[in-house]
């Protein structure tokens, strides 16, 4: 390429919109702006992230689920053209091990299957009594505690902390182990924090698998020590499958849990549906609701295209980054009429809050039984729980890979 054919090719990026868009202050619930604006305008347009490259952003619902659906789409960080998040997670890649996250095909749907018994409905059902005491001993704690308090640390960090490793068959004991790696190893001050916690929770998981091979019981790790003794699975595939899923299975829920709460805290009327019903099916519909509504895996699903494909009239070339906005397509108006509108009582069931297609959350269940519970539990406990501070004062992690509150000061 000449040196102006290469000047003209840099100035047309720079014309392209930067993505992400930031949000609005007035509206920290909403998808950016710009964002919601191009479902009509450019539904499927190029766009500029960090390091200057210019991937597709998919925004329409439809277009969304086409591509996280379409075998020619890789979710591979290792193509060339990957748009990675931030030089953090670029820097990271060579470093991260091949997981469920970043398989494809007939590797991905064997591990993918491998996880079926242990997120399957009954087994989900059997550590929901679990869930719920771990809930109310928390609530517990909180209203013998001082008030304000912090719902972020009193509530929204432990109980997942607690519930993953429940699932897993992690000690009690060791729980703050798990939250404080968990949290070092997805959003880390330094890269090297971040691999040294990964190491640390990959060691620690790795004895525990082997100990499990002798000696199973009713949880993941032992499924997967039996996956290991089978010869299906290596101690180390296992030991990061294991981590995959208790980060995965921490970090989001903790973060919907507070940052739900507040949106509640913040529509009364809206609010008033989950304290005042004991009704099961409405705490389940008004969850759905609150994971459309907010979708904290805000800076979307990241792809490559595998092959020549065509999405909403427009062709993508093989090689070609793609981001698929989760927020925009949950705030698709052909979809979910008025979606700015939190309603509790809306069929929010199509929404897109655990993505969409083979690589859709595997955790999805254990989140929905987190929500439900704390939504369903909280606010009949303490019926007068507000906020302790202004919304203005509250701070976003607008920056980091989960979107949420830092802390959420609450009085009653």
């Amino acid at each position: 390429m000449s040196d102006k054919q290469a000047d003209t090719v840099s100035d047309a990026a720079a014309e392209l919109p930067q993505y992400p868009m930031p949000r609005s202050s007035a509206c920290p619930f909403a998808p950016p702006q710009a964002t919601l604006a191009m479902h009509d305008e450019q539904p499927l347009a190029k766009v500029r992230i960090w390091d200057g490259s210019t991937p597709w952003l998919v925004t329409r619902h439809a277009d969304l689920r086409a591509v996280l659906s379409d075998p020619r789409v890789s979710a591979s960080d290792r193509w060339p053209n990957y748009p990675y998040f931030n030089e953090k997670t670029a820097e990271g890649a060579q470093h991260r091990p091949t997981t469920i996250i970043n398989m494809d095909g007939e590797e991905h749907a064997r591990i993918r299957r491998m996880l079926t018994r242990p997120f399957m409905f009954k087994r989900i059902a059997a550590v929901r009594p679990a869930v719920q005491k771990s809930t109310d001993d928390l609530i517990d704690t909180l209203l013998a505690g001082p008030a304000p308090a912090d719902l972020v640390t009193a509530l929204a960090l432990p109980l997942p902390s607690l519930m993953i490793g429940e699932l897993l068959g992690v000690p009690y004991t060791d729980h703050e182990f798990f939250q404080r790696n968990s949290s070092l190893a997805i959003s880390p001050e330094s890269q090297e924090e971040g691999i040294q916690a990964m190491i640390a929770l990959m060691q620690y998981l790795a004895e525990m698998i082997q100990s499990k091979t002798a000696n199973p019981e009713e949880n993941v790790i032992s499924d997967l020590a039996q996956r290991v003794q089978a010869g299906e699975l290596s101690i180390n595939e296992a030991a990061v499958l294991g981590v995959t899923l208790l980060v995965a299975g921490h970090e989001t829920s903790a973060n919907m849990i507070a940052l739900g709460t507040l949106a509640l805290l913040e529509h009364p009327e809206q609010l008033a549906i989950l304290r005042d019903t004991d009704d099961p099916k409405v705490v389940a519909n008004a969850t759905e609701e609150l994971l459309r509504y907010l979708t904290i895996a805000h800076p979307g699903q990241r792809r490559t295209a595998a092959e020549d494909i065509e999405i909403g009239g427009q062709v993508i070339r093989q090689g070609e980054g793609i981001i698929t906005d989760l927020p925009a397509a949950n705030w698709d108006p052909e979809v979910f009429p008025e979606p700015e509108r939190l309603d509790l009582h809306r069929d929010a069931r199509q929404h897109v809050a655990f993505a969409f297609g083979p690589h859709q959350c595997v955790g999805q269940q254990l989140a929905r039984a987190e929500l439900q519970i704390v939504y369903g539990t909280l606010f009949r406990r303490i019926p007068t729980l507000r906020l302790a501070t202004t919304i203005d004062q509250i701070k976003f992690k607008s920056e980091e890979l989960a979107y949420g509150v830092r802390t959420l000061p609450v009085t009653w």
